[in-house]
């Protein structure tokens, strides 16, 4: 049956997001058949056409896999990890040790108006009026993972225009010397708009997260700024936090404690 929010998307889309669902709370596990169409149409009261397409939108999404002659089957879903304990580790050398594939599909790289908040962020100049804004899709194994927007200074994207449309942004600024030596990021959480529901093929309101970052070169240089949006069901992130150097002498942890309670506080003290 579909939910009364189901309802109101349409019928492949309602069938689709509820077999996604059946997906990841491990009712179908990796490698299982997915119904057939014919029991589709039999369970959900629908036409062929509207299962094939509730079962293509789950193929698009690189939840399953159609096998000619054999059937739908569910594949592996891999999580990447994006750690940010060192941002300059780039990404598609995160994927790699994943066993990930990655690539980028540029989506546009337009001369924008400098929004407010861009300018305050970059330092740039009053007289600065335009600046390069590029819009690409990060894919892993083929399927979208994260939508990427980035604000690049006219003065050096112009010579780097095709190598930034067609490779990651690390690499390439590295490729042509431009020294990275800092980033700031901070992590939020939103929801799919129309827009990147359409990009990253997920349901209208699906969980994002939001990497907004600044990149600085040598001297404390903001060189750009901008922000990664991608799937929560996709990739995540991770961080390493150490304890500073401190002149106060470490607090040993008694074996002996009053509780376990007391003992998980101090552990937490000497860990951050």
């Amino acid at each position: 049956m579909v939910s009364q929010t189901e309802s109101q998307l349409p019928l492949h889309l309602s069938i689709s997001e509820k077999l996604r669902m059946q997906i990841f709370e491990g009712h179908y596990a990796p490698g299982e058949q997915l119904p057939s169409e014919h029991q589709l149409m039999s369970q959900f009261a629908v036409s062929r056409i509207t299962a094939r397409r509730a079962i293509a939108n789950l193929v698009h999404q690189g939840l399953v896999n159609a096998q000619r002659g054999r059937g739908v089957f569910v594949n592996e879903q891999q999580k990447i990890t994006r750690s940010l304990s060192n941002p300059l580790i780039f990404f598609d050398e995160d994927s790699k040790r994943q066993g990930v594939q990655s690539s980028v599909k540029n989506v546009s790289f337009d001369l924008v108006d400098v929004p407010d908040a861009v300018r305050q962020t970059l330092r740039l100049d009053a007289s600065v009026g335009k600046i390069y804004c590029q819009r690409k899709i990060i894919l892993a194994h083929q399927h979208p993972v994260a939508i990427d927007v980035t604000y690049l200074p006219q003065n050096w994207a112009e010579d780097l225009k095709a190598d930034l449309q067609a490779n990651l942004l690390y690499p390439t600024l590295e490729h042509h010397g431009i020294s990275v030596e800092r980033v700031e990021t901070v992590i939020e959480c939103t929801h799919a708009t129309q827009e990147t529901v359409e990009l990253l093929d997920i349901p209208l309101g699906s969980p994002l997260l939001v990497n907004r970052y600044t990149t600085y070169s040598t001297g404390e240089e903001p060189i750009l700024c901008g922000e990664t949006l991608s799937r929560g069901d996709r990739l995540s992130y991770s961080v390493v936090m150490l304890k500073q150097a401190s002149t106060t002498p470490s607090r040993k942890i008694s074996q002996t404690s009053d509780s376990q309670g007391s003992a998980s506080a101090l552990e937490l003290e000497s860990a951050f």
